[in-house]
């Protein structure tokens, strides 16, 4: 049996620690659909961002080992405030609405973006937001509109393609490839781009470990 390195011993307590912030009960705390209703919560906050359709609610389920925790919906855009979930005491996950797809008005959408643009901009705790992004399509321009957001508001973000289960080795690299390119000109990125898959679990332990190191 061939030992472990210094670099794979410090990988492992990582990934241990992620599982067990993520084994602990995670329970709802708030919606809120309007800026008067966003809580004042004392523990730091991960958001969870991207277009409808990503995969957002499954990889929240995934991430916490519970099916219904976000809700899914074969409807895109279901979502319509932001929700926030006290993950074990130690921090809360923030699910915002999906952007772009919902069958509403004009005047709803606005004021959903106005919302999340402003919890983007103005939330002291918040140490990351997750920017998911479907493996199979790469950045689009509404990515880039809350990428171009956040560099603004100096808030650190990290990209997280979905559904990589479901494309080819050879596209998911031209994929990686043209969004690094993408986030060297971007101040707020993180540099490191993560790759799940809800269905195969893939990438779970290892967004576990790395979210677990925003924990208080």
């Amino acid at each position: 049996m061939t030992k472990m390195t210094e670099q794979e011993k410090v990988e492992a307590a990582r990934i241990e620690e992620g599982r067990l912030l993520f084994a602990k009960e995670c329970t709802f705390v708030a919606g809120a659909a309007t800026l008067a209703m966003l809580p004042e919560l004392p523990m730091n906050e991960v958001a969870f961002a991207g277009r409808s359709n990503v995969g957002k609610s499954s990889l929240i389920n995934a991430l916490t080992n519970r099916n219904t925790l976000a809700r899914t919906s074969n409807t895109p855009g279901r979502t319509q405030q932001i929700n926030f979930f006290d993950l074990g005491s130690r921090m809360y996950l923030v699910d915002l609405p999906g952007h772009g797809y919902a069958k509403v008005s004009k005047e709803k959408v606005a004021a959903w973006t106005g919302l999340v643009n402003t919890y983007l901009q103005g939330r002291a705790k918040l140490r990351r937001v997750c920017l998911l992004v479907d493996s199979r399509h790469g950045l689009k321009e509404v990515d880039r509109e809350i990428m171009s957001m956040l560099d603004k508001a100096a808030v650190n973000y990290q990209i997280i393609l979905t559904k990589v289960d479901k494309s080819k080795k050879s596209e998911l690299d031209d994929v990686i490839t043209n969004t690094q390119s993408e986030l060297k000109k971007r101040p707020a990125a993180h540099p490191e781009i993560m790759l799940t898959s809800s269905a195969k679990g893939t990438g779970i332990a290892e967004l576990r470990a790395e979210l677990a190191s925003l924990a208080e």
